[in-house]
């Protein structure tokens, strides 16, 4: 589902027991690391991704079947469980310039000699977004650069509306289905979303087969379903499909399901329609790497016709699910994630972060023939149906809701990867432990640690001025210190388990010096495309490996799982910095906006021959009260740094009944976050601190009820949940505050 921009963590270590186990730490993961085999992962790759495999395919049934045979040829207790769930597939798409002269577009792209799997499509479904709205509909083309709410402004400043229209939109700069929605809300009957070739074609470097970047007829499918509402399918929100589930909602009723055809496009063909846009030229923000001048459209000049038609049944899913029973703490559950589903072949994503969980599943069964015991259970899943909207996993989840409450101590997710450097996003208790598995894992490039390879990117980016410009990032890397991990969003299974459950959740990945980008979601997301331009020889999936292995085995096999409060509450106590300042910034910029219009600054800066109005004038933004925040703040970090001092003098030292005490006190602590009444208008999304943007998507929003409702000048709901949020941290301090007694003896 999404590529792999997350911002990276790594460093120190926290002590760990294994239960029964007759050897060392570093020497379990020693005889954990002998088990991984890139070959292993090459082989299975080569297999997996030689026919499509997106939902309802024969061949994703034939993944998940020896998924299963793997699995329990390894030892696990494995499963498959099966969702059905509304999905769509295409029956017929139409593109094509109407007027000033008829050109069909779109269709299949084309196989290319280098690639060996791009001919085999006689399973494959053409280039498609999933959740879009049928229709057949022909209307003049307006280009609203990449489709997002400043797009709309400037395009108004302009006098131009896509009303009545087809809107053209780049990807990139926000979520695909944004794009659709915003246009459907701004009244357009139809939208296409191409790709730039300054995004990811040859703005990037040389496009496909000579180098990894997106030729000029690849096209990026992927859902549009309104996911900032919900995820899963549609028609049973908070509910698992289950075979045979009632009250599904009717397809009229599934909000997250657009109502405008929508269908993605290549760069070869989109520059067909917008060479031919008339109207004013386009702002030099809308401008990308065509050979031609940008203009906006909203004249007759081009027409287009566009028709989508999709058969809308039931599909199945196939999660596979797999069991190693914890020796010690057997309804403990340390849960592991990466779907086998693509788009096409998926060979990077997802299945080169599959091929890695498996690598892992095979190590951790052949040391459990050998005699090891995980303390708690350790629970892998292939998920199926992530890439049409994080299906497999939300049915999952929200069948098992109560189970996994019950007993997850955490859940860690991957997706696609390459090769590159360490990322590292998720709950913030287990920054320390990212980083320290992060320092104990070699880069195959360098012999250097990720960890440390990943503070070095970060440190000469800041130099040369690219990158991440986060001050407390650069201090850390200086210092060698933990690096902090990403909030997370959406647009991987991890979502379902932080932001709906409750769960401590990590998404793990390599990236940055692949070109998987270039053909993401395309058919040319191949095993030939990434052996050669992504990860050759798979290097990067073993180191994958071992460094989720990791994270696995030392939260299984810990006394109390290895969690560090205080970053935790040193990341929340900045993100409310960061909320102070946007309000203090929105108050000035209202306060210039004002004056600025007063003196019309505007009309006289504008151009007479390209007119642009002044931006619509606005309430400057109030003086918030942000108290409860504040207050909740600053307790979470004095109980936090209590419990970490606490828990590092005696916690080694437990009785066994003390710790029992203390790991029932700390397992649901997470849970705490959640309001049941959820976020502004998407009261699925619970948890009040991470949650993906409603205008972002898969960018995460932090502290989301108080952020967006400064951001979107819904002001009452800014106090409101303020006050909600600094309610929910509250009971997190107050959970702390018991669980440092405990330790205490009090």
């Amino acid at each position: 589902m999404n590529l792999n921009i997350r911002v990276f963590g790594i460093a120190a270590l926290l002590a760990s027991t294994a239960y029964a186990a007759p050897m060392t730490q570093a020497a379990r993961e020693a005889q954990f690391d002998a088990g991984i085999s890139s070959a292993d992962q090459m082989t299975w790759l080569k297999d997996f991704s030689s026919e499509p495999n997106h939902v309802g395919s024969p061949h994703d049934k034939v993944i998940a079947d020896k998924t299963l045979a793997m699995f329990k040829s390894w030892g696990w207790d494995a499963h498959i469980e099966q969702y059905d769930v509304l999905y769509p597939t295409p029956i017929s798409t139409t593109v094509e310039m109407v007027t000033p002269k008829r050109i069909v577009l779109g269709g299949q792209e084309p196989a290319i000699p280098e690639d060996s799997t791009s001919g085999n499509t006689k399973n494959a479904l053409p280039p498609y977004v999933a959740f879009q709205g049928d229709g057949d509909v022909t209307a003049p083309l307006v280009y609203v650069n990449y489709g997002l709410p400043a797009d709309y402004e400037a395009l108004a400043r302009r006098g131009i509306d896509v009303k009545g229209k087809i809107a053209i939109a780049r990807y990139g700069a926000g979520w695909r289905g944004l794009k659709p929605k915003l246009a459907q809300e701004h009244g357009a009957v139809g939208c296409i979303i191409y790709s730039d070739p300054a995004d990811d074609g040859y703005g990037q470097g040389d496009v496909y087969p000579k180098g990894g970047a997106r030729p000029p007829f690849g096209v990026q499918r992927g859902s549009v379903a309104d996911m900032t509402t919900y995820p899963g399918d549609p028609t049973t929100p908070g509910v698992g499909s289950v075979p045979g589930v009632t009250g599904r909602l009717t397809r009229e009723q599934a909000i997250t399901i657009l109502k405008i055809p929508t269908l993605p496009m290549s760069y070869g063909d989109a520059q067909q329609l917008l060479a031919a846009l008339a109207g004013p030229m386009a702002p030099e923000t809308f401008r990308g790497g065509l050979p031609i001048a940008y203009h906006i459209g909203g004249t007759d000049a081009v027409t287009v016709h566009l028709a989508v038609k999709s058969d809308w049944s039931l599909k199945p899913l196939y999660d596979v699910v797999a069991t190693l029973k914890g020796a010690k703490y057997p309804d403990e559950w340390v849960v592991r994630g990466n779907h086998h589903d693509g788009w096409v072949f998926g060979a990077a994503d997802p299945l080169s972060g599959n091929v890695a969980m498996l690598s892992e599943a095979k190590s951790l069964g052949e040391m459990a023939k050998k005699g090891w015991k995980p303390a708690r259970t350790i629970v892998y899943i292939s998920w199926d149906g992530e890439e049409p909207m994080l299906l497999g996993s939300t049915e999952y989840a929200e069948t098992h809701a109560a189970e996994l409450k019950a007993k997850a101590v955490a859940y860690i997710n991957t997706d696609g990867n390459e090769r590159g450097f360490y990322n590292a996003g998720g709950s913030h208790e287990l920054q320390h432990l990212a980083n320290a598995v992060g320092n104990d894992v070699i880069d195959p490039q360098t012999g250097t640690s990720v960890g440390a390879r990943a503070r070095a990117k970060l440190l000469a980016d800041s130099y040369e001025g690219h990158g991440r410009s986060d001050d407390a990032a650069v201090k850390a890397a200086e210092s060698g210190g933990d690096l902090p991990i990403a909030a997370l969003g959406s647009g991987s299974d991890y979502s379902t388990f932080l932001q709906h459950l409750g769960l401590p959740t990590l998404d793990i990945g390599f990236g940055g010096e692949g070109m998987a980008g270039g053909v993401y979601h395309s058919i040319y997301d191949s095993y030939d495309h990434f052996t050669r331009f992504d990860d050759p020889g798979l290097k990067y999936g073993a180191v994958m490996s071992r460094t989720v292995g990791r994270l696995v085995m030392r939260i299984a096999d810990s006394d109390t799982p290895p969690v560090r409060f205080a970053d935790f509450a040193d990341t929340v106590a900045r993100y409310t910095t960061e909320v102070h300042k946007l309000a203090d910034d929105r108050r000035t910029k209202d306060n210039r906006l004002t004056k600025l219009t007063g003196d019309k600054a505007f009309a006289q800066a504008s151009d007479p021959l390209d007119a642009v109005a002044a931006p619509t004038t606005v309430t400057p933004t109030p003086f918030l009260d942000l108290a409860a925040l504040d207050n909740a703040v600053a307790k979470l970090g004095m109980s936090a740094k209590a419990y970490d001092a606490a828990y590092a003098a005696k916690g080694a030292s437990l009785a066994p009944a003390t710790r029992a005490k203390l790991n029932a006190t700390l397992r649901d602590i997470d849970q705490l976050l959640l309001d049941p009444k959820g976020l502004p208008g998407r009261s699925w999304y619970q948890n009040l601190v991470y949650a993906p943007g409603r205008f972002t998507g898969y960018g995460a929003k932090t502290l989301p009820g108080v952020r967006e409702a400064i951001e979107e000048r819904r002001f009452a709901d800014a106090a409101e949940y303020a006050k909600r949020t600094g309610d929910v941290l509250m009971a997190y301090a107050a959970r702390l505050d018991a669980a440092t007694a405990i330790v205490k003896g009090s």
